[in-house]
């Protein structure tokens, strides 16, 4: 290979590349950080090539070193390179030989070389003495020099060097935009070597960090970046802070700014501003107690920003603007950057400084006019394609609800004079809308102009949701009138265009020709075995139960719908496998997993306890006790959905291996090497027959086919291509579909051909168009969950029901329709229940991995949903799509700040991690799941303001409640609730709408009680103690007399310390039908249960209750009774007798307690 000085860097990352591709991943991590080295190398030559004298006084010799070192810069490259080539070349000629390790060592010499030269060439002497004497000055120099920098920065893993490029993208857009406004001379080159100095010492402080192993070498390098930008970016350096100043104000008085070379390059404005603002928001997050007022001013200055960036990118807008107009702009940006580089943080604290506080005065006053300037702000921030495309009529007629509420809602419930007259004309004209959408539903999909008509009807809707809300939250109803405008001009155009092209339409809504057959057997579990592979079963018990003593392996594999967990778990529940094995544990690991997941699924799955009791263990103590589990055991590990043997290795320390034939069974897509013998059992697809009897099973059970429907059903069977997913999608179709429309199904399962898992595709695409509009946004809503996550039905009911997808009937309640959904997609074979309650319906459900697949992509396509897995995954600030619900899997991905700006109009902020996130929450929030997040003794007021919140989810437990909207107040702990103030308790609204609340108990009674008359239609109610007003002892401070409810349907006490005799009182509640006592919730040896007692109950639990030794009841307390769990009562002697004679007693589960206990129930079962 010919090297020359001239490109030794790119032919060295050339060829590196073909090093990686040549020998595979085995040479990954020494050349990783080889690159790295080379391109911090390279930045650095660019700089001693580029660079010339500050003055002309500077010696000759000085020239020539700094050329010198440019030169061995090149050299050690080329001669280096020289000597990895001739091993590459002895490895390619004699691979057998060792020459592989010698390529290995190459890479090492290399970096070494690379070291020393850091060390003896550019120490920080060197730098010192080049910033000294020399410069680059040319703005293209230096913005060259700074995208070469960032280029190196980007290669280097960890959030610092992250925000580091961040900033130093910031530092070049600075220079366009004032290089743009016509700055020139003195503030042109202070900021230009203001610039190039901090990309120099950004690269030097790299070089330590990726140099030295040294973890606290490599803290204090991250405590000297984090120093450089706060103070020399930010800028927190006063002096750094008046070059800004000074920059900024030439910018704005400079008289070369030219209108047409701002029309040319708005997008730099627009850039500048973008990279401004996340500044600004550091500024902000730097301080928590910010005074009210200000931090509403500085949110309108954010959302100016915003506004204007979006203008500057909205080609057509900006076209009609003034030229004048569009200069002010100019200004306006060259404003908001002396405004927020002269803010300092104790400004912020304490108050506005007199001249900063009259700039942003103006400045604020100065964006709203250009918002009035504007053809139509609305319509600008919300394009027709920025609104979900989901269930259309259904957000209609959620927001036909709210208006009528609002129409009937008192004027004192709102601070503002409330345009109530023009809400009426609005309501009134969306319902003839609305009626009209529906007589053109079916239609429209063929006729261009009525889907036109359809988009606009639906934006302006959204538009008029948009602005009322913002109303309602306090905001001025400026844009209100040309709202309604909007909307009469639609109506009149729209029964212009009924009269003239549907005559001959009726008036009601047409649907899908549909017909339900009635499922002729009970709903399937999640993968239950429905048919055959009896052959399969077979191999892979023999595979599980024969062989070697040693721990092995034996693995499932095959695509995805294939069935390979029907079949692993079919096999796990043989009378075989678990006579055979001492244990059987389970977990499904996925494509994103932690070890600490995996770790507590297997312990649930051995003990049965729930996963709160292990999460705040750590992975070692984790790993500790399944051992100890496993130990001296046989047991079979099924190990679900595995991609990657990595996930073994983490675990491989927690399995003992006592050699005596324990098992590890794992299903994948892909065949994975464990060991090197180990045999992977690839699933066959199922014969036309099997298919043909999976169809026949899921429609019609055991009676079979009628006659009438067998030749097309066979038909069907056979196209589903032996996919057992497939089949059983399909049926859900044909359940729902009337007998003489088959034939189209079968028509479109023929029309195309394509791959087998392109296939289970485009059947889900066939299913999903089958369900009806309301089924729609449930089932996409399963994306804002992790593949194969376990999820809780009752919490995804509330949040169905909170996000307006649930219609309103008559003869039910919301959450009964909502149940009714999720039992229809179940029968659809869309969803899975993975976990059932004993008294009926699911506990918790899951989709398989496919469907999820498809969930995702088609709530993405919709505009439905964004979920955010990294960083990267964030819209840019003008994205056009503008989405109303955001699911961010990992919450250290963004600022709620940021999410503000990101996605300004959101409705559902749902986050899954724990992080201090900074708070000032979108306003016009519905849902809020805040997940792990904990504020300790802080607890953001901000959620007050929330005037649509109608779900809200957090671990906190200390807090302030005063939400009328909501409907289910829960934390995301097992063992927290809310605390409500009890200061003037008397003249604070009721939660007249509140259905579920996990209420933290105050040892005060009194206000115990004042607090539940504030909640008179609550219907699910968790109770845990709390001890943080009041200290308790062993004995608690008993809470005597108190009156629950009436509606109250299920009650959870935990730690409340209640004598036996409040108990009975509880007995009372008409309704109750579930009731949980729980650690030491209650107190005393008896309990003797009282005639009339428990009418309605159907599950009772007992756990954790110490004192408890005696237990006597009659026959008609338990008339209803259909499970019983009682856990952890070690002083308890024995079951009351008559549970014995209770017809509707399904269940009785006994854990750690006395074997009487246990001997009772196997007494029962006897007698039974």
């Amino acid at each position: 290979m010919e090297i020359s000085y001239s490109n030794c860097f790119e032919l060295f990352f050339d060829y590196l590349g073909w090093i990686r591709k040549t020998f595979g991943p085995s040479f990954d991590f020494a050349t990783f950080k080889l690159e790295i080295e080379v391109r911090v190398l390279q930045s650095f030559d660019l700089y001693l090539t580029k660079c010339r004298r500050r003055n002309h006084e500077t010696c000759l010799e000085q020239d020539e070193e700094k050329d010198v070192t440019s030169f061995r810069i090149q050299d050690l490259i080329i001669r280096r390179m020289q000597d990895l080539e001739f091993a590459c070349s002895e490895y390619l000629i004699h691979p057998r030989s060792p020459a592989s390790s010698q390529i290995i060592s190459e890479l090492i010499i290399f970096q070494e070389a690379i070291e020393l030269f850091f060390e003896t060439d550019i120490n920080e002497s060197c730098i010192n003495y080049l910033l000294d004497c020399y410069w680059l000055r040319d703005p293209e120099l230096v913005m060259d020099f700074i995208d070469s920098v960032s280029k190196s920065l980007a290669e280097m893993i960890g959030s610092y060097f992250e925000r580091l490029v961040k900033k130093l993208m910031f530092l070049k857009s600075f220079i366009l935009f004032a290089m743009l406004r016509g700055v020139k001379g003195q503030q042109l080159i202070d900021l230009l070597i203001h610039a190039e100095v901090v990309s120099i010492k950004a690269l030097h402080l790299a070089s330590i960090w990726c140099l030295h192993v040294d973890k606290e070498v490599q803290n204090e390098t991250e405590l000297q970046i984090s120093r450089l930008i706060d103070e020399k970016i930010n800028p927190g350096d006063p002096q750094v802070r008046e070059t800004y100043i000074h920059v900024m104000t030439a910018a704005k008085l400079s008289r070369s700014a030219d209108i047409s070379a701002l029309e040319k390059n708005k997008h730099l404005v627009a850039d500048f501003m973008y990279r401004l603002v996340p500044n600004f928001v550091e500024l902000l997050n730097s301080r928590t107690n910010i005074l009210v007022p200000i931090m509403n001013q500085m949110l309108k200055l954010l959302d100016g920003l915003r506004f204007l960036t979006i203008l500057l990118r909205h080609q057509e807008n900006f076209k009609e603007l003034c030229h004048a107009l569009k200069n002010l702009i100019g200004v306006v940006a060259c404003d908001a950057a002396v405004v927020i580089f002269s803010l300092s943080v104790n400004q912020i604290k304490e108050g506005l400084a007199k001249e900063t506080d009259l700039a942003l005065f103006h400045l604020l006053k100065v964006l709203k006019f250009i918002r009035a300037e504007v053809t139509d702000p609305v319509t600008l921030l919300f394009s027709p394609f920025g609104f979900p495309r989901t269930n259309e009529l259904g957000s209609m007629d959620f927001l036909l609800e709210n208006l009528k509420e609002l129409e009937n809602c008192s004027e004192t419930d709102y601070s503002i004079a409330f345009p109530k007259d023009q809400i009426h004309t609005v309501l009134e004209d969306l319902i003839v809308l609305r009626s009209f959408l529906v007589k053109i539903a079916d239609q429209r999909n063929r006729n261009g102009k009525l889907q036109a008509l359809w988009s606009r009807v639906m934006e302006v809707a959204h538009r008029a949701e948009f602005v009322i809300d913002s109303i309602v939250v306090g905001d001025k109803h400026e844009y209100l009138e040309r709202v309604a405008r909007d909307i009469q001009l639609l109506r009149t155009e729209a029964l212009e265009t009924y009269d003239s092209t549907m005559h001959d339409c009726g008036a009601q809504r047409t649907t899908q020709k549909s017909f339900r057959i009635e499922s002729k057997c009970r709903t399937p579990m999640l993968n239950e075995v429905l048919v055959g592979l009896d052959d399969e079963v077979k191999a892979i018990i023999h595979g599980l139960t024969r062989g070697s003593k040693l721990l092995d392996f034996v693995s499932i594999v095959g695509m995805a719908g294939l069935g390979k967990t029907t079949l692993a778990n079919r096999v796990c529940n043989d009378a075989l496998i678990l006579s055979h094995f001492h244990i059987l544990a389970r977990c499904t690991v996925s494509q994103v997993y932690s070890m600490h997941s995996l770790l507590v699924q297997l312990l649930c799955s051995i003990s049965s306890r729930s996963p709160g009791e292990y999460l705040e263990m750590d992975e070692n103590d984790l790993a500790h006790k399944l051992y100890k589990l496993l130990k001296r055991n046989r047991y079979l590990i099924f190990l679900d959905d595995v991609w990657e043997i990595k996930a073994w290795n983490l675990m491989e320390r927690s399995l003992p291996d006592d050699a005596n034939g324990s098992r590890i069974l794992f299903t994948s897509r892909i065949q994975l090497q464990f060991k090197p013998d180990t045999k992977a059992h690839h699933l066959r697809h199922l014969t036309d027959e099997e298919s043909w009897k999976l169809l026949q099973k899921k429609l019609f059970g055991k009676e079979g086919f009628p006659p009438t429907l067998g030749k097309v059903g066979s038909q069907i069977a056979n196209l589903c291509r032996g996919l057992p997913l497939t089949i059983v999608l399909i049926a859900g179709i044909l359940a729902n579909t009337a007998e003489d429309c088959w034939e189209e199904v079968a028509k479109s399962l023929t029309s195309s051909i394509v791959l087998d898992d392109e296939y289970c595709m485009k059947t889900l695409e066939l299913s999903y168009s089958h369900l009806s509009d309301d089924l729609k946004p449930c089932l996409l809503y399963f994306g804002k969950y992790k593949e194969d996550e376990n999820v809780p039905v009752r919490r995804l009911l509330w949040l169905w029901i909170s996000e307006g997808f649930v219609r309103k009937t008559e003869e039910k309640s919301l959450e009964d329709v909502a149940d009714d959904y999720l039992k229809d997609l179940i029968d659809r074979s869309l969803v899975m229940i993975s976990e059932q309650r004993t008294i009926g319906g699911a506990k918790a459900c899951q989709l398989h991995d496919l469907v999820h697949e498809f969930c995702v992509k088609k709530a993405k396509e919709e505009n439905f949903l964004h979920v955010l897995h990294g960083r990267n995954d964030r819209f840019i600030l003008t994205s056009p799509s503008n989405p109303l619900r955001v699911c961010d899997r990992s919450a250290r991905n963004l600022m709620i700040w940021e999410l503000m700006l990101e996605f300004p109009n959101v409705r559902s902020l749902l986050l899954f991690k724990e992080d201090d996130l900074g708070f000032w929450l979108p306003k016009l929030l519905r849902v809020l799941d805040l997940g792990e997040l904990e504020f300790g003794a802080y607890f953001p007021m901000e959620v007050l303001l929330l005037a649509q919140l109608r779900y809200l989810a957090v671990r906190a437990t200390e807090t302030i409640w005063n939400i009328k909207t909501l409907r289910h107040l829960w934390t995301t702990s097992s063992y927290a609730g809310f605390i409500f103030p009890v200061e003037n308790l008397e003249v604070c609204p009721g939660l007249f709408h509140l259905d579920t609340l996990s209420l933290a108990i105050d040892p005060s009674s009194q206000n115990f009680q004042k607090i539940l008359t504030k909640l008179p239609n609550i219907r699910r109610l968790r109770c845990p103690k709390t001890a943080s007003r009041e200290k308790c002892t062993r004995d608690g401070i008993l809470i005597y007399g108190f009156k629950f409810p009436l509606n109250l349907k299920k009650l959870t006490l935990q730690v409340t310390t209640q004598p036996w005799s409040e108990i009975s009182k509880i007995g009372k509640l008409p309704k109750l039908e579930v009731l949980k006592l729980l650690d030491d919730s209650v107190v005393g040896e008896e309990w003797e249960m009282k005639e009339g007692e428990f009418p309605s109950l159907r599950v009772l639990k007992l756990r954790g209750l110490w004192d408890f030794c005696s237990w006597t009841a009659s026959f008609d307390n338990f008339a209803r009774l259909e499970k019983l769990v009682v856990h952890s009562c070690r002083n308890l002697e024995e079951l009351p007798s008559c549970l014995g004679e209770c017809p509707t007693l399904e269940m009785i589960e006994v854990k750690r307690c006395r074997k009487s206990v246990a001997n009772s129930v196997k007494q029962f079962n006897k007698n039974r």
